[in-house]
């Protein structure tokens, strides 16, 4: 199957009080994803549905990320997750530190010969 890589979008989210790293990876998903509005698919005469979303994201702690919760976010399409170590904990002198999360979203489709 040919697929064609069409867009990548970035967003940043955090967690300033509760440390919670799935929070602050949906909040980055969704600032990527709110800021523009494409109509990739139909552009191209596919389906939402037939859109193929590979998404990066960059924590400090990728274990204490909830994968089901950040494929939830998104409404249609193939949705793949990869959580990995990035991000950025800010301490502070206070209390626990802020959590910060950062996602590269990748969309790509199958053009066939098209491409």
């Amino acid at each position: 199957m040919p697929v064609t890589h069409l867009l990548t979008e970035f967003g940043m989210g955090s967690s300033l009080r509760r440390q919670d790293y799935t929070e602050a990876s949906v909040r980055a998903i969704k600032h990527a994803l709110w800021r523009n509005s494409i109509n990739l698919a139909e552009l191209f005469g596919k389906e939402k549905t037939d859109m193929i979303i590979d998404v990066k994201v960059g924590v400090g702690k990728p274990d204490a990320v909830d994968v089901a919760a950040l494929k939830d976010v998104f409404p249609y399409g193939h949705i793949n997750i990869e959580v990995t170590q990035g991000g950025l904990d800010v301490e502070r002198p206070e209390g626990a530190p802020n959590v910060m999360a950062n996602v590269a979203i990748s969309v790509s489709l199958d053009l066939g010969d098209a491409a």
